[in-house]
């Protein structure tokens, strides 16, 4: 079976090891092929389908990784936050988290300071954040997203917010942290 998707990050190769993420299940790379046959190797940025050795169950939003340089495996976020829908947003709000093609029900467990756009300093604790605020947001999702920090991968640390209610795309952030 063949896994198609974007490699965001390292160098693929037949025979490199991989985990997939979030389940953690493990096996080897068999091929990595475009629709022009197979190649050597394929890194970030191109568009390949992935063959493995095992038969794995691997779905949407899955992550394969590097077992030895995985990203974490998260449950709670600390990200910088663009917020960008005119009602405000409150501690509490219920939220979805699109990260590559994996989306999550979240919820905003703190606000944590937000940027006066003025002085450009940090200030602590603000009661909601308005449209255009620029904010130091705790979220702890539902379910677990593969994510590293977006000083290190780009494609693995940003993300969108999306209001469950209307579907818009509510606000913007990037992972400074993560846990499980």
């Amino acid at each position: 079976r063949g896994y198609a998707g974007q490699v965001a990050g390292g160098i693929w190769r037949a025979g490199d090891d991989v985990v997939v993420l979030p389940s953690g299940r493990r096996s080897r790379v068999l091929a990595v092929e475009t629709a022009d046959g197979p190649l050597d190797e394929a890194v970030p940025g191109m568009s390949v389908t992935v063959r493995l050795e095992d038969d794995l169950d691997v779905g949407r939003g899955d992550l394969l990784a590097d077992p030895d340089a995985a990203p974490i495996v998260a449950r709670e976020l600390e990200a910088t936050v663009c917020w960008m829908a005119e009602r405000p947003l409150e501690p509490r709000a219920r939220l979805v988290v699109k990260q590559t093609t994996r989306s999550v029900r979240a919820v905003v467990d703190a606000l944590v300071s937000v940027v006066d756009i003025h002085t450009l300093e940090d200030q602590p604790s603000p009661e909601r954040l308005e449209l255009n605020d620029i904010a130091l947001v705790r979220l702890r999702l539902a379910e677990p997203l593969a994510v590293d920090p977006y000083t290190e991968n780009r494609a693995t640390g940003a993300f969108i917010l999306i209001d469950e209610a209307t579907n818009d795309t509510v606000g913007a952030g990037m992972v400074l942290s993560a846990s499980s």
